[in-house]
């Protein structure tokens, strides 16, 4: 084999190796961007469907349970109607902050505004004034709390999750409160009405 050919078989063996390695380089970036990018995934798919399904849930019962008390504080006639619908816009408010903050931290969108369910709700509300919406209003309060302790309170015992689960039982006591003043306004509001249809 002559010089020349040599030099050439060398230089040949050289962009060769420069080639690999390149390619070599590329797929290992490539793989690491994969990598990154599946980890980011997973961290959004880790949290447990159950988990996963209560903060929506959650989410949406409280942004409802704002909008409805704005209602309550403008059609409602009841003091004890408004003053309930104030708290609930200020306690669901933090609670909705709160929530969103962890559900963030883990991937997970949560609604922005209401569902169906309760767009219809509200539909019928805003229809109502005065003693009739007190009625309604407060009657819904107490179905709606009533629900709500159960679900934080069965989450905040079986939950998978420890941000959501801490949450669920942070929130409870104050859902548990809710409850007791719904049911306090409730029959207030349906003694009004006994005591004026006599």
């Amino acid at each position: 084999m002559s010089p020349h050919q040599n030099t050439r078989l060398s230089i040949l063996s050289v962009s060769v190796g420069l080639a690999l390695a390149a390619a070599a380089g590329a797929t290992l970036a490539a793989g690491t961007s994969a990598a990154a990018g599946a980890a980011s995934a997973t961290a959004a798919t880790s949290v447990a469907a159950a988990d996963k399904a209560f903060a929506m849930k959650a989410a949406a019962g409280g942004l409802a349970e704002v909008a409805f008390g704005k209602l309550a504080q403008q059609n409602g006639s009841n003091d004890q109607v408004k003053q309930f619908g104030s708290r609930m816009v200020d306690d669901h408010s933090k609670a909705n902050d709160e929530l969103k903050k962890i559900a963030s931290s883990k991937g997970i969108a949560l609604p922005a505004d209401l569902d169906a369910k309760h767009k219809s709700e509200m539909a019928k509300m805003q229809k109502l004034t005065g003693a009739q919406f007190d009625r309604a209003y407060m009657d819904s309060m107490v179905k709606d709390h009533k629900e709500d302790v159960a679900d934080f309170h069965k989450e905040s015992t079986a939950g998978k999750d420890s941000d959501i689960k801490a949450f669920a039982a942070k929130t409870l006591p104050t859902l548990q409160d809710h409850l007791k003043m719904a049911q306090s306004t409730d029959a207030a509001v349906k003694n009004t009405k006994t005591t004026a249809s006599r």
